[in-house]
């Protein structure tokens, strides 16, 4: 008797081993599904193009913060700020949708348009601003 119970008992924890194993195969195998589905959300995906005009000296919205956006709202504020005799370049990281520095206004709205997928948005008339400004 004491040889069946042992005989049982190796039997019992083999299945048990062998049980445990391909649980831990299905779990592997749900790991590299989510990763790479993961990979697509890391892809960036949400563009939008905002146009203004930084300087009163120049007029035509020549300005421009372009906000490039993966799934996670990750990614990066490119803003450039043009005027008659030199141009400024900037590039600022977004992380969860929140720049790492602040943002500037213009580049808030591109992160904004970007993340709501509008692509190209422009600012409100200027008469727009003044009465939303005086609410």
């Amino acid at each position: 008797m004491c040889v069946a119970a042992a005989t049982g008992g190796a039997v019992v924890g083999y299945l048990t081993l062998r049980r445990a194993r391909e649980e831990i195969d299905d779990c592997r195998r749900m790991l590299v599904r989510q990763a790479s589905a993961a990979g697509d959300l890391r892809a960036i995906r949400d563009v939008a193009v905002y146009r203004y005009d930084a300087l009163e000296e120049m007029a035509g919205r020549l300005s421009f913060s372009v906000a490039m956006i993966n799934g996670l709202g990750d990614g990066i504020v490119l803003t450039s700020i043009n005027g008659c005799s030199e141009t400024r370049t900037y590039v600022r990281c977004v992380v969860g949708g929140k720049g790492e520095q602040p943002l500037s206004p213009e580049e808030e709205e591109a992160v904004r348009a970007a993340r709501l997928g509008l692509g190209s948005v422009a600012p409100k008339p200027r008469a727009a601003r003044q009465a939303a400004d005086t609410l």
